[in-house]
């Protein structure tokens, strides 16, 4: 995911609006944060799609998910895929289950698990990119298990991202997906190192409607910031440069979580013991706090 820092006079806070004050306690961050560690550890080798370490990602993924028992698609949460790059075709697979809901609409909630592997010898382990966005889905899913949403929600750690957002591109070819209840993606892509206590949400610029409801979420210290959305900001719109890209050339509306480029992005110190502990759990928080408010309020 390639993003670049925003003039600072183009950040916009989420201000004036009525306030729901949370806990910050309803994720079980002791997992979330060991999940995160192990995902981001030498083992994996860098999850790089089509490698010994991306498999070792999906087993652990997949162990975790069966702990919460969730529904899945097809048996296993498996969803493999096969695309091209560089005139080799790679076999991916994404990882998908789901929480059903009062209602058969749905959001899906996504977070790629891959990285950029091993370069010159040397593991780069994406700690934040994105071992963060896959241990908070995965904390998020239990959450929901244990409290009923309004609409379903579907959880998929996608694969490929790095290679072309081809995890995400996969999801609407796979016939066992229900394309067409899905009326929102939340994306999560580097959510645990930012030294300023700011994530960005962006995609109220195409779908202002959410505006209104993401105002309502505030897990201080952290400041939950609009913006990186706009085609005028050039290399700054963030629009096509996750997973999110997708859905949204698909005509289903986003909200992408992440924060801004920092020091150790796509490189090896990328490591669980740069993440900013803190930080990433109230950003996690905000995530979830976002979801639960746009559950009660759209239809």
């Amino acid at each position: 995911m390639k993003k670049h820092i925003l003039n600072l006079a183009l950040i916009i806070l989420f201000v004036g609006a009525p306030i729901t004050a949370y806990s910050q306690n309803d994720l079980d961050t002791k997992i979330m944060l060991e999940d995160l560690r192990k995902l981001s550890h030498d083992e994996a080798e860098g999850r790089k799609s089509g490698t010994k370490g991306a498999e070792a990602a999906r087993q652990f993924i997949i162990k975790q998910m069966d702990t919460v028992n969730p529904k899945h698609f097809v048996k296993g949460y498996r969803h493999p895929f096969t695309f091209v790059s560089r005139g080799d075709t790679i076999k991916g697979e994404n990882i998908i289950s789901y929480i059903q809901g009062e209602s058969d609409s749905a959001f899906i909630i996504t977070a790629h698990y891959d990285h950029i592997g091993i370069i010159r010898g040397e593991v780069y382990n994406g700690a934040d990119d994105n071992a963060s966005g896959v241990a908070a889905l995965l904390a998020m899913l239990e959450y929901f298990k244990n409290n009923k949403p309004r609409h379903t929600l579907i959880f998929a750690a996608l694969d490929a991202e790095e290679m072309g957002l081809q995890g995400a591109r996969a999801i609407f070819k796979d016939a066992n997906i229900p394309l067409e209840n899905i009326i929102l993606n939340v994306n999560m892509d580097m959510i645990s190192m930012n030294d300023k206590n700011e994530l960005y949400v962006a995609g109220t610029h195409y779908y202002p409607k959410f505006k209104s409801i993401l105002e309502k979420v505030q897990v201080p210290p952290l400041k939950l910031r609009f913006g990186h959305d706009s085609p005028d900001l050039g290399k700054d719109d963030w629009t096509m440069q996750s997973d999110h890209g997708v859905f949204h050339q698909n005509k289903i509306p986003f909200l992408y979580f992440g924060v801004e480029d920092h020091e150790h992005y796509h490189r090896a110190t990328d490591e669980f013991e740069n993440v900013n502990q803190a930080f990433y759990i109230k950003a996690a928080h905000a995530v979830l706090y976002s979801i639960i408010e746009l559950d009660k309020n759209l239809n």
